[in-house]
């Protein structure tokens, strides 16, 4: 595969992440006949608005970017690898930087938003790999 089919390729994926995203809407109302647009059981749970995802720069480190946001009237600051698309744009993405949550208890939300974007060259990206999905307050 050549170095431009990688580029298309990470691309394709992430416009397939930001779709799903923006597309995360649960219908209530939806019944169980062939019309469903989506496999499995009816929507009667919260559901997932977020694939986070890592990227991985051509010298193979984990790409990490710093932060510094106010969660529940207390400052955070760090770095994180963990990302939410928001928009590919040609061979650039931007994503939202998220945190793991510092509610431990609340276990069905892992990561919260710093509110904090970046951009991400594509051209400086070997590997993403895609963690689970998950709800973030947006």
């Amino acid at each position: 595969m050549t170095e431009s089919n990688n580029k298309c390729c990470f691309g394709k994926i992430l416009k397939l992440i930001e779709k799903l995203q923006r597309s995360c809407e649960c219908d209530q109302t939806i019944d169980n006949t062939c019309l469903k647009p989506f496999l499995g059981t009816s929507c009667n749970f919260e559901c997932f608005n977020t694939r986070p995802v890592t990227f991985y720069g051509c010298d193979n480190n984990l790409i990490s970017i710093d932060y510094s946001t106010v969660i529940n009237g207390e400052t955070l600051s760090g770095t994180s690898s963990i990302f939410r698309v928001e928009k590919v744009e040609g061979c650039c993405v931007i994503v939202s930087i998220l945190i793991p949550n510092p509610d431990t208890e609340n276990t069905n939300r892992p990561y919260v938003t710093t509110n904090q974007t970046a951009i991400i060259n594509l051209d400086c990206v070997c590997a993403l790999k895609c963690l689970g999905d998950t709800i973030v307050d947006l």
